[in-house]
């Protein structure tokens, strides 16, 4: 069974790992990623963001995060499933758990920077109403895809 948890800080080392992973798989690692990675209190929760972790016994096995760009956008990151735990939904999970939140918090709208090499992630953000726009400040040089959703 998932259990969606909220970050402390005793989980920095798995969320460092877990999105590393996929970082360094795609050559998509930047110096910001690694910024937000090794401080995501001071980077993420501290301005106003939340994180959460997909928790399966006693093994965490995802991670999704939205940061506040204003008080009317929040940004989606940071979202990832390990390997051996993908196909099951918990990326769903994270997904409604992020758009839930950003509604709760009063946000207009959530958008996301991402990279064309991730399909199964572009069709999940599809799946949940993301469009398409064009990619304008954004924090990556990698970032070729940039997608936003009304709330």
């Amino acid at each position: 069974m998932i259990e969606i948890i909220e970050y402390n800080d005793s989980f920095q080392p798995q969320f460092y790992q877990l999105n590393i992973e996929w970082l360094d798989k795609y050559n998509l690692t930047e110096s910001h990623d690694l910024e937000i990675l090794n401080n995501p209190r001071q980077t993420i929760i501290d301005g106003g963001g939340f994180i959460w972790l997909a928790k399966s016994g006693n093994d965490i096995v995802g991670t999704a995060a939205i940061i506040k760009e204003s008080n009317a956008v929040y940004e989606l990151a940071k979202m990832t499933v390990a390997p051996g735990n993908r196909g099951l939904g918990i990326s769903n999970i994270l997904l409604e758990t992020c758009i839930n939140k950003a509604k709760e918090t009063g946000a207009v709208k959530l958008c996301l920077f991402s990279n064309h090499q991730l399909t199964a992630a572009l069709k999940l953000y599809e799946k949940y109403g993301f469009t398409y726009v064009a990619v304008k400040h954004s924090p990556f040089t990698t970032a070729d895809i940039k997608m936003e959703r009304m709330l």
